[in-house]
């Protein structure tokens, strides 16, 4: 088959601007072939190179005693003692779900699950942060269902249990959803694989599915902008099948145990080539493929579509040649496909062989390490207007706006569609703060969040990125675990545009700051960039996900929150109003600034809580909703009414941040304000549990009633 002439069109719709092409033809000295054109391409697109972000993202923090494996491998390593890991990472698959919902959604769970077993460690958790647009929108109920749908089909076959997430809606999603998926493993800290290649003439070996012509150029798809040509995209969306994965980390992990498994990379966005690539480049060594002998379940494929295909559940190894026969024996038992395609070389080559015929010959290095990397330029976001005069409300009519929303209302509609308690570590399902599951066999527990809040990046991207880490922050602390570490999945618009690049800038600066702050360092992670539809771009929505470890299962904050416990509430109020829940529910307002984030007080307010753990019997965080929402939670949650103290609009939904609810008893809740008086920690009574009513000063409602609105409203909105 003649291949294509290279033309300034086909190279344009490579996703190359000229001066990248000029640079291409000054390393290889002559025209690319089309096969190398695509490589090119895949490798050098912003969902593999991170070309805009390389220079931001360098500068967060990464390191800590506890991190065993920082950013660069498939995922992040964090040591949680007696000799195991947690492994875990976030992933966006957000321009795959929005053209194909429950296929983009489904990959996007299967690749993550691979990028933690890659590395030796069972899955034992996910979770998932979705946007979507307003659900009046016409494609919103349509992509809801299809993504969830594609989330629980993918996550329930494999079996893994669902610990958490997050789902919002907003115009700005309208024209570009974001699916965010996150998977969390366990290994054993000395058996760890990583991805770098190493001896020269080691067979390199293609693991797993068949390559199909599904996915080709997925991930020069991802970094582009959506336009009225988005159906056309559709055969660039990959095709899962989890009972083909679940065989493949059962055999991968055996594979491991063999000793035969010198690196391992799973192949995700684009597939051979970045996978190879990235396996050389991190070995200083070249990679020769023999495309003849991939496994096709497809005829007559070409060069171009085998390097570029993003079939799904295929892994790529280099492998000890004395153990092959051992390691063949394990892919065959398992009846998934098992290929030496190629060797490591010691030249700097990328040589791509199809029947003999030289289809590529590029320097490797060039093609990964010494990708261009762009300083773009930004411009910070203006600082947000004053706040304009909030009416007062009746808190309980505020209340219903906000439990009424499908931003706020349960979500028990989605998560009742993930199986979260398969394999029967889980000690909390979603819906009650952060996720709970056991470390199998032992007495310690994992706790899982997600969290951002993309009003308030818009607003002030340095406040909001310190937020999101915060409220994370929170999140854990409320369960009583310490945490550890976090994974960054940074969704933002056009980077060439300088007021996004300039809430990217912002956001980071401020993800750094916190994380620095709270130890809490970065382990991995993933950038989502171009999530515009004809120009419009989304909220800026860097989706924070961490992990804490709580030594002891008994040390767990519940939730047993009864009738007469007090209500306390930690933490400095005053009442700030700005881009807060209440002002986008009740007013259809998104103005003021973001609340500040003092970090000092998230640290002295966050070790408070954990160091009287013992006398608390039930803890949230407060964020979206300030009090009001908070205490509705907890006593919804344990089906006893609540009476709030009368306060004014302000201190009752105000979100400002360090801030937690605690419920105890009367004794405790005594001892626990000494405490805080001796530490230095605000600490004051606000209410009490009590009865079947949520009474706010003078206002109440039966809380059977709200429950009812609370529980139904997300379902009516999207079901």
């Amino acid at each position: 088959m003649q291949e294509p002439a290279i033309t300034p069109d086909l190279i344009a719709s490579h996703g190359l601007k000229p001066d990248e092409y000029d640079r291409i033809l000054d390393i290889i000295g002559r025209e690319p072939s089309f096969t190398e054109l695509g490589i090119f391409s895949a490798m050098w697109n912003e969902h593999c190179s991170y070309k805009s972000s390389k220079k931001w993202l360098r500068t967060l923090p990464t390191e800590g005693p506890q991190v065993i494996c920082g950013p660069g491998e498939n995922a992040g390593i964090v040591d949680i003692g007696d000799g195991q890991a947690v492994v875990f990472k976030m992933e966006s698959h957000n321009h795959p779900s929005y053209i194909e919902p429950y296929q983009g959604a489904a990959t996007g769970v299967g690749g993550i699950l691979r990028d933690v077993f890659t590395m030796g460690a069972r899955p034992i958790a996910s979770m998932n942060a979705l946007s979507f647009g307003e659900t009046s929108h016409p494609k919103t109920r349509q992509l809801v269902n299809g993504v969830v749908e594609g989330i629980g089909g993918y996550g329930n076959c494999f079996g893994v249990p669902c610990a958490g997430g997050e789902v919002r809606f907003h115009p700005a999603y309208n024209g570009n959803c974001l699916v965010n998926a996150f998977a969390a493993g366990l290994a054993d800290a000395d058996k760890i694989f990583y991805s770098a290649a190493s001896g020269i003439g080691m067979p390199v070996v293609y693991l797993g599915a068949k390559t199909g012509r599904d996915g080709v150029g997925g991930a020069t798809m991802a970094s582009a902008e959506f336009d009225d040509t988005i159906e056309e995209k559709r055969p660039t969306v990959q095709v899962g099948d989890p009972f083909t994965e679940k065989r493949l980390m059962e055999a991968t992990l055996e594979l491991m145990a063999t000793g035969a498994v010198i690196s391992i990379q799973d192949m995700g966005a684009a597939g051979l080539t970045c996978s190879a690539v990235e396996m050389g480049d991190k070995g200083k060594l070249g990679v020769r493929l023999d495309l003849e002998k991939v496994p096709c379940r497809e005829e007559n494929m070409t060069a171009y579509e085998m390097m570029l295909s993003e079939s799904q559940e295929r892994m790529l190894m280099v492998l000890k040649p004395e153990l092959e026969a051992e390691a063949k024996a394990v892919f065959d038992k398992w009846d998934l496909d098992f290929a030496i395609v190629g060797e490591t070389i010691a030249e700097d080559r990328f040589l791509i062989m199809h029947n003999n015929i030289c289809k590529a010959d590029l320097p490797l290095s060039k093609l990964s390490s010494e990708a261009p990397e762009y300083d773009r330029p930004w411009v910070p976001t203006p600082e947000a207007e004053p706040l304009a005069d909030v009416p007062q409300i009746d808190p309980i009519d505020g209340l219903k706006a906000l439990i009424s929303s499908p931003n706020y209302a349960a979500k028990q509609w989605v998560y009742e569609q993930y199986d979260t308690m398969v394999m029967a570590d889980t000690v909390r399902t979603p819906g009650l703060g952060a996720g709970l599951l056991r470390v199998h066999g032992t007495d310690k527990v994992l706790s899982f969040t997600s969290d951002v809040t993309p009003r308030y990046v818009r607003a002030n991207p340095f406040e909001g990125g310190k937020q999101a880490v915060a409220e994370a922050y929170r999140n854990l602390i409320a369960t009583g675990a310490k945490p550890l570490a976090t994974t960054d999945n940074m969704n933002f618009g056009n980077p060439e545009k300088p007021e996004i690049m300039g809430q990217f800038v912002g956001a980071i600066k401020g993800i750094g700051e916190a994380c620095l702050a709270l130890d809490m360092p970065i382990v991995s992670g993933n950038v989502s960039l171009y999530n515009e539809t004809d120009g419009e771009g989304i909220l800026p929505t860097p989706t924070i996900g961490a992990v804490g470890l709580i030594e002891n299962a008994e040390d767990v904050i519940g939730c047993e929150v009864r009738d007469g416990h007090v209500l306390l509430l930690v933490g400095e109020t005053t009442g700030h109003l700005g881009q807060s829940a209440l002002l986008a529910e009740v007013f259809n307002r998104e103005d003021g600034d973001a609340p500040a984030v003092d970090l000092d007080a998230e640290k002295t307010n966050g070790d408070f809580i954990r160091d009287n753990h013992e006398f608390i019997k039930g803890c949230t965080d407060l964020s979206d909703g300030g009090l009001v929402l908070a205490a509705f939670e907890l006593a919804e949650g344990a089906g006893v009414g609540v009476q709030l103290d009368d306060a004014t609009t302000e201190i009752l939904f105000g979100e400002d941040q360090a801030r937690y609810l605690i419920a105890c008893n009367f004794d405790q809740a005594e001892a626990l304000m000494i405490v805080a008086g001796q530490a230095g920690v605000s600490i004051s009574s606000v209410g009490k549990f009590t009865g079947d009513t949520v009474r706010i000063g003078s206002s109440e409602a039966p809380l059977a009633e709200l429950s009812d609105l609370f529980r139904s409203s997300f379902a009516a909105a999207i079901a």
